[in-house]
């Protein structure tokens, strides 16, 4: 007897999988955390490396510029590197990187070795790895309605690579050794390599699936056909686009603002406050613990600064974090002590919740003067720039404070520089200028976005 087609027991409903593209975004955040946290691991080893070497604060904090800089200049050629070799291999290749510059310090005995393991080989690898990758992965494994939340969290990786690692590092540098804590860097950039290895493809299509949030009858994102003629590459696409670039006053005035503000973030504040601090008789481990907590805000001050930039005019937003930014820095000074006095408390939250604040709107502004096709490419020269505003800072604050025996003047430098990039921001148009765009057709994609 035949079972009537209403009487039949349902099919077993298949168990909904998470989406590939949310393992891929697990695996990169490890990553971009791991490389903000290599990188800030170099303001607790710096007194650590003097007090065993007899080197001068002028000789480590060049390493550090050296590395601040090549990363920066890595950030804007990563997408390329990403293109023509896959986000795979980049990856791997930057871990191992950074895992042989940072194991190799164990050995070191002369100030150039210092410089090229940490300045040139950690540099690469930690810039191979910058916010450009995070962009990457969004534009390729998400549909434009879910890529902010994804570029948020990227964003917020750097806060969360110095909130994981900074402590533990300062640790190992004041007890075991500091020789543990570049061992504990380098291990952990190797122990990541597999799970890269085993879970991130370049593009969902080579998985055979479509981006996160893409219609079922959307044709896959097929990865682009290698062309050997004309078609320009991404690096070479990446030098006309700064070329076009450079006649836009809008983009000086970001540029040289970005350049502030690296300035006085990782030059400054993510180089020097440990060794700061410690001057005025605070504990390396405790200064470390201040910095770290101003990661815990930065989260905070990196979602909400996102939120306003959607709602209040970015040129208004950069006035008041660089305005605030600078007055704060001023008072550093009378602030540090070898206690955690409520002042210098109230500076770190507030100092937390500005210190990638300046991200979300510059984005914004250089997609309204940019477009959206080329606004990634300009920012990644922009960021370029934050990099060496920070290297050049880490240098100068070394240089103060082996020349008159503190950190005072530096503070003071920062925080003029900071009150003159808020003033700068007003002059930016509220329109795109003529001179912004130049590819046809531009002009009407700029001022969609505006």
């Amino acid at each position: 007897m035949t079972i009537p087609a209403t009487d039949r027991s349902p099919a077993p409903t298949r168990t909904r999988r998470v989406h590939r593209a949310w393992w891929v975004t697990a695996v990169v955040l490890a990553a971009l955390v791991s490389a903000a946290g290599f990188r800030s691991s170099t303001g607790a080893l710096l007194e650590p490396l003097e007090s065993e070497f007899g080197w001068s604060r002028a000789t480590t904090s060049g390493a550090v510029t050296a590395n601040l800089v090549i990363y920066g200049l890595t950030a804007p050629f990563a997408a390329a590197l990403m293109d023509r070799f896959g986000i795979r291999r980049v990856v791997t290749l930057a871990l191992l990187l950074v895992a042989v510059g940072s194991g190799l310090t164990v050995v070191m005995t002369a100030p150039w070795q210092l410089w090229l393991l940490w300045g040139v080989a950690v540099g690469v690898g930690t810039g191979a790895m910058a916010l450009v990758l995070g962009s990457v992965v969004a534009n390729r494994w998400f549909v434009e309605s879910r890529r902010g939340l994804v570029t948020g969290v990227f964003s917020a990786a750097g806060a969360a690579g110095q909130l994981v690692f900074l402590p533990g590092i300062a640790a190992l540098a004041t007890g075991p050794g500091w020789r543990w804590a570049a061992l504990v860097v380098s291990g952990a950039a190797v122990l990541l390599v597999p799970l890269v290895l085993l879970v991130v493809r370049d593009r969902p299509a080579d998985l055979g699936l479509r981006p996160y949030g893409a219609a079922p009858g959307e044709a896959l994102d097929e990865a682009p056909t290698r062309h050997t003629g004309t078609q320009v590459g991404p690096a070479t696409q990446a030098i006309r686009t700064l070329r076009e670039s450079v006649r836009s006053r809008t983009f000086w005035i970001l540029f040289g603002t970005f350049w502030i503000c690296g300035w006085s973030t990782n030059g400054l504040i993510g180089t020097h406050f440990i060794p700061a601090a410690h001057d005025h008789g605070m504990p390396e481990t405790t200064a470390a613990g201040l910095l770290a907590l101003v990661g815990v805000f930065d989260l905070v001050g990196t979602i909400a600064s996102g939120w306003l930039t959607d709602r209040v005019d970015p040129r208004f937003l950069l006035f008041g974090y660089y305005g605030l930014r600078g007055l704060s820095l001023l008072f550093v000074p009378a602030l540090l002590g070898p206690d955690i006095a409520p002042s210098l408390f109230v500076f770190i939250v507030f100092y937390g919740l500005d210190w990638v604040a300046t991200v979300p709107p510059t984005i914004a502004l250089c997609r309204r003067h940019f477009g959206v096709q080329r606004s990634s490419m300009v920012f990644g020269w922009v960021f370029a720039s934050h990099m060496v505003g920070a290297g050049v800072a880490a240098s100068y604050a070394g240089w103060v404070r082996q020349s008159t025996g503190d950190y005072y003047t530096a503070w003071l430098t920062a925080g003029g520089l900071c009150l003159f990039a808020a003033m700068a921001c007003l002059a930016i148009s509220r329109s795109p200028e003529r001179g912004s765009w130049n590819t046809e057709g531009e002009q009407a994609e700029v001022a969609s976005v505006t």
